[in-house]
């Protein structure tokens, strides 16, 4: 057996960045850019270095593979939040696709065909996109029609909020078809999230107002202050 390595109790290191900046850049020369991108020629890095600090800037090293290096002067630390921030947004519009499954036999019945229909309709409305495969067995393979038809019978069932993406194809015993959402799917689930939201809070209004009105009713008088009442009425 391979004797297990030991187990480091330093905290692990973090890589440094491939940018080089201010004293970590070790050329002799710099083509050095300004803070306004004017072209200042080639300087000794020690100038270049002495040219930012006098401008409380950074030299930054943008082009380290030309000759000589490329440097430009900067706020470093603007100027790395700036690409934080753009990766971010880039980020945020990625649409992320996920992809669910459906596996269907091709004689099912009527219950189990109605029962993954609503899987079916549920993931659309999720808007995601939907890959149905139909699983043939022994002399099944012989009439792949029949797959095909309950896929397009699947297909125009959920046309309203799924739309065929990739037609039946058949590869081995399987037959596969994608569907994706349009821009229907989820509509309706979202329009009935909301009115639920609304009859809820107004059950709560009403609740809190039945408790008020409660509140409000006078309570019951003891009998003797009635009894007196009474003799007094008459």
């Amino acid at each position: 057996m391979r004797p297990r390595g030991r187990r480091s109790d330093e905290p692990p290191r973090r890589p440094e960045p491939q940018t080089r900046i201010n004293d970590a850049i070790r050329v002799q020369r710099v083509r050095l850019i300004d803070e306004n991108g004017e072209q200042l020629g080639i300087k000794s890095t020690r100038e270049a270095l002495e040219y930012a600090e006098s401008r409380n800037l950074d030299l930054v090293e943008v082009a380290a593979q030309a000759d000589p290096p490329v440097a430009r002067v900067m706020d470093y630390g603007k100027y790395r939040y700036e690409l934080e921030q753009k990766a971010k947004l880039a980020r945020k519009h990625q649409t992320q696709i996920n992809v669910k499954e459906i596996k269907l036999r091709p004689k099912i019945g009527i219950h189990d065909y109605e029962t993954k229909k609503g899987h079916v309709e549920r993931f659309l409305n999720q808007r995601a996109k939907v890959k149905v495969t139909i699983m043939f067995r022994g002399r099944e393979r012989e009439h792949p029609d029949r797959g095909r038809d309950l896929l397009m019978r699947l297909a125009d069932d959920v046309k309203e909020i799924g739309v065929i993406e990739t037609q039946p194809l058949l590869e081995g015993r399987n037959m596969t078809m994608v569907l994706g959402p349009t821009k229907n799917a989820g509509v309706k689930r979202d329009a009935e999230a909301e009115d639920t939201q609304r009859s809820e809070e107004e059950v709560q209004g009403d609740g809190r107002g039945e408790v008020d009105a409660a509140v409000r009713q006078p309570e019951p008088q003891p009998r003797a202050q009635v009894a007196e009442a009474e003799a007094r009425v008459q």
